[in-house]
């Protein structure tokens, strides 16, 4: 969400660049959405990795379960 702000906000800022002239006013609002896009790729990475951490968990869970259950059934253990 603050990545769509800051590209909103930077675009706005381009744009009214654009229309006075204002070079400098043109490229601090194409920073501002290069960040704002950097903010999102940043969120994107941090939402797949705890998808992928969650995962691995629920995994790790599954397999000590079974070799619970095989253990409990072994008849030599």
């Amino acid at each position: 969400m603050a990545g769509e702000m800051d590209k909103l906000k930077g675009k706005v800022k381009e744009v009214a660049g654009a229309a006075t002239g204002d070079e400098k006013k043109q490229a601090e609002g194409k920073m501002e959405q290069a960040k704002g896009s950097a903010k999102n790729a940043a969120e994107n990475v941090k939402e797949h990795a705890k998808e992928h951490v969650d995962k691995a968990a629920d995994k790790a869970k599954e397999l000590a379960e079974k070799a619970e259950r095989e253990m409990r059934h072994d008849p030599d253990a």
